[in-house]
């Protein structure tokens, strides 16, 4: 399923007053019409974000269900095709679906210091996108923390 936010949810994000709870918040900005609800649950499930939290967004107007597919399966190649990223078998579409929520908990685990970085790697839409921030996600989490992230992309 995917959702997207009402007006009013617009509104409560921008005014930053009271509907949302940080934790709800980080979850609220990642319903963008792109992701599905289980791709956010992924995403946020290391904050503790739940299906309960999210049918509170649904409940106060915040949340919609928003346009059918996800915008992932748009960016398939028009023959249907996969595209391989090697000779390993997984496709870029697997790679990123894989590493995105890696990425997001290595990137919100930095607190404000790593906010512009999570904000980029929330953006990025695709595999191309993720490969590209890697290399800034590394420095900023450092060779230790930053090995899931490599292995889900490049191994």
């Amino acid at each position: 399923m995917i959702l997207v936010k009402t007006p009013a949810g617009q509104l409560a994000l921008k005014d930053r007053q009271g509907a949302l709870s940080p934790r709800q918040r980080s979850a609220f900005i990642l319903f963008d019409g792109k992701r599905t609800l289980d791709q956010v649950l992924t995403a946020t499930a290391a904050m503790g974000i739940s299906r309960e939290d999210v049918q509170l967004m649904i409940d106060q107007g915040l949340l919609e269900s928003g346009p059918g597919a996800p915008a992932a399966a748009a960016a398939a190649p028009a023959d249907g095709a996969e595209v391989q990223v090697d000779g390993t078998g997984r496709t870029q579409r697997e790679r990123y679906q894989a590493a995105y929520p890696i990425a997001t908990e290595l990137t919100a685990s930095l607190g404000l210091k790593g906010f512009r970085l999570n904000l980029a790697v929330e953006g990025a839409a695709g595999y191309e996108d993720l490969a590209a921030l890697a290399p800034k996600i590394r420095e900023a989490v450092g060779d230790a923390k930053y090995t899931r992230l490599e292995r889900a992309l490049f191994a």
